[in-house]
């Protein structure tokens, strides 16, 4: 199987975290988000002990919730001692809402409002991670009329291309987030940061994108952030106390996805970090990383009930699902693969070749194409496979269609974690 947390029981049927699929589906009807909290738990902990161990205890794990938000996910990352990333006002206060501690909150975004901006520090909000020189004149700004001197990372481009989808890709020089070095434009904002009274600057942000599978991606973005940290140093006399590497480790999807070794990867960086830093006779700085996708991702399952099966003769296929890009738009964006299997027949062998369409008034809603399939008809269950990042999370209501419902497992049970809209919630702020 794809994942440890799948599995295929005695009556031939689709097990996630060790509970039939289809009772799931009975129980909770379709479409349906299921998470595996264990397994949440679990990258959780390999994340925070390979940082402390190879970083040290100040080094530490943001859980980049912009890939899964909702308040019972910032509880279980809570409890497991990680901070979190947060891109937007709703994700502050679902934090907040769900007794988050807000000094373990880091606020990013390319262009936060005032509005926003004021909220987050109202909130106590810890760290802005800031991406232009109107963002610090704002900070600046509403930090003194609230006499405090705000925390802030600057967002940096260094200018790395990670080869992977366009649309993930955020390191390069002309990138929509942060300052790129390149142009001398980094140099220039840290120069104007370090005037501002109301602003504490503390270190230095990179991401250079997601889907990465090898430290070097993260070695190479490193070499050309200390070499920054040095250059800052000799120029303006600044040294910079923390030095954040982003996120981006990649999930399986499908087979030939390669596995990623959490904390060989990351004992890969932190040598080449540490090497780094004592040629350039620096110290190490505190190091943050910000998994997001790779915690959550294949701790996720969706379910759906097949609607119908229809074959055009000398064509193609098409499997229709009672959910689609309203639930996952992520193959409508960016031709993203899953793996999936008909839930109920598990145990067959997958030789239909079709597509999955969804229920959405759009021939751009599927969810994969020409995929092989079990042979499946009206009312069997098909699971897609690793929906737990960046699908609930970008989940709409397209064709006023009500989101699914979370189910999340926990020791082999199951309860509900983010309820089922109904028709009444899609239509609750219509005048």
């Amino acid at each position: 199987m794809l994942h440890t947390n799948l599995n295929v029981n005695e009556q031939g049927h689709l097990t996630f975290a060790g509970i039939d699929t289809t009772v799931l589906a009975k129980e909770y009807k379709t479409p349906l988000y299921v998470i595996d909290e264990d397994c949440v738990r679990r990258k959780c902990r390999a994340y925070i002990g390979a940082m402390q161990k190879f970083f040290g205890k100040d080094s530490s794990a943001l859980f980049a919730s912009k890939a899964l938000s909702f308040k019972e996910i910032y509880r279980v990352v809570k409890e497991e001692g990680m901070s979190v990333d947060v891109v937007s006002g709703g994700e502050i206060y679902t934090a907040k809402e769900a007794g988050f501690p807000m000094e373990r909150v880091y606020f990013h975004g390319n262009n936060k409002t005032d509005d926003e901006i004021a909220f987050a520090m109202d909130c106590n909000v810890g760290f802005f991670m800031a991406d232009c020189i109107e963002e610090l004149d704002s900070i600046n700004t509403l930090a003194g009329k609230r006499n405090i001197t705000q925390k802030i990372i600057l967002r940096l481009t260094p200018g790395i291309d990670t080869h992977t989808y366009e649309a993930v890709r955020t390191g390069q020089v002309d990138s929509k987030f942060g300052t790129a070095i390149e142009t001398g434009q980094a140099m220039e904002i840290v120069k104007y940061a370090l005037t501002l009274p109301n602003i504490s600057l503390e270190g230095f942000h990179c991401h250079v994108g997601s889907q990465v599978f090898d430290g070097q991606t993260f070695c190479d973005s490193a070499d050309i952030m200390i070499d920054f940290i040095v250059a800052v140093k000799e120029k303006l006399g600044y040294e910079a106390r923390i030095l954040n590497l982003g996120g981006g480790f990649g999930v399986r999807y499908v087979e030939e996805d390669p596995h990623l070794d959490i904390e060989k990867t990351i004992e890969e960086i932190s040598i080449h970090v540490k090497e780094k830093c004592q040629a350039v006779n620096i110290d190490v700085p505190k190091i943050l990383m910000e998994p997001g996708r790779s915690i959550v991702a294949d701790a996720g399952i969706t379910l759906y009930s097949v609607g119908s099966v229809k074959t055009i003769t000398g064509y193609k296929s098409y499997v229709a699902i009672d959910g689609g890009m309203t639930d996952n738009p992520r193959y409508a964006l960016y031709k993203s693969q899953y793996s999936a299997l008909i839930a109920n027949k598990a145990n067959e062998k997958a030789d239909f070749c079709a597509t999955i369409a969804g229920k959405c008034c759009e021939s751009g809603d599927l969810i994969a194409e020409d995929m092989m399939l079990q042979k499946c008809q009206k009312g069997d269950i098909l699971a897609v496979l690793t929906t737990g990042a960046y699908n609930y999370s970008m989940s709409s209501n397209y064709n006023r269609i009500p989101r699914p419902p979370i189910v999340m497992i926990k020791d082999g049970k199951s309860r509900i974690a983010v309820k089922r809209e109904t028709y009444e919630h899609v239509a609750k702020n219509d005048l």
